[in-house]
């Protein structure tokens, strides 16, 4: 353990690493703690859905801060800032080309798989897949004692022959990104963390990499459908992405300057509108 981490512990089977660090949270442990279990019996998602992985197939983790060094409205850089790590991580480990491993607004890390070339449009790219999902969850931020845990799932050495049936289309992992390369889950954790505790002291001293953030956006240029809590179903154009807010910037016709910013929160679930849809 580097001087990075506070806390770090390893679990055969826990109910969910968010739970663990939350609860060390508010036992008074100190930034950055990390717990890493081998298997999540209540593994979840964003909108409460679960997450799900073989043992061995993935790795599961979570991070605690107590980001009294980021503004309330900053604070959502955490999780920009670890998928930004992981996805740098992972390309090496895999020995996957640099921004194979994009990001599908907020921060879910996904790949692109490119079809074969068209009359009208060479290099169309016909799948995109779900490599990793990230939840946040925060307490007290604008407080004296802001907490927030960062968990994330990245599906690592997981054939696609043991991929569930409901997912197996959406759905991919480093192992099959790369062709059958096998993944060194020590390696992996090692190479994340080094990147990440570098990524963490620039952020503490005010710089966020806005430019790998942006550039790794899925979404820019596409149409996208937004999911709104109510289940309506919205097609909109994505422009970008906002480094101010974290906001996924639409086209909107009826407004003056002909977009808005949609906020985490607003919407229930993002796809794109035109390749195929992106599990959970």
């Amino acid at each position: 353990m580097t001087d990075f981490l506070a806390r770090q512990e390893r679990f055969a089977i826990v109910g969910s690493t968010n739970d663990v660090v939350r609860a060390w949270l508010a036992e008074g442990t100190p930034e950055v703690c990390l717990a890493i279990a081998d298997e999540q019996s209540a593994g979840r998602g964003r909108a409460g859905r679960t997450w799900t992985a073989p043992v061995g197939g993935a790795l599961l983790l979570s991070l605690g801060f107590r980001p009294t060094w980021l503004s309330p409205d900053r604070v959502w850089r955490l999780a920009a800032t670890i998928s930004l790590a992981m996805a740098d991580a992972a390309e090496e480990i895999a020995g996957l080309a640099d921004r194979a491993i994009r990001l599908k607004w907020p921060n879910d890390l996904v790949a692109e798989t490119v079809g074969p070339a068209l009359p009208v449009a060479p290099q169309v790219a016909t799948e995109v897949r779900k490599l990793a999902g990230l939840l946040g969850e925060t307490d007290g931020l604008g407080g004296p004692d802001p907490r927030a845990v960062i968990g994330l799932g990245l599906n690592t050495d997981w054939p696609a022959a043991d991929f569930p049936p409901a997912l197996a289309g959406s759905m991919t992992s480093l192992r099959e990104a790369s062709s059958g390369r096998p993944i060194d889950h020590v390696a992996l954790l090692d190479a994340f963390l080094g990147r990440l505790e570098v990524r963490i002291a620039a952020l503490r001293d005010g710089r966020f990499d806005v430019g790998d953030w942006t550039g790794r956006q899925l979404t820019t240029g596409r149409d996208v459908d937004l999911t709104d809590p109510d289940g309506t179903v919205r097609t909109v154009r994505a422009l970008g992405v906002d480094s101010s807010t974290g906001a996924l910037v639409v086209e909107d016709p009826t407004a003056p300057t002909g977009e808005r910013q949609v906020v985490v929160g607003e919407i229930r679930h993002v796809r794109l509108a035109t390749v195929a849809a992106i599990g959970v």
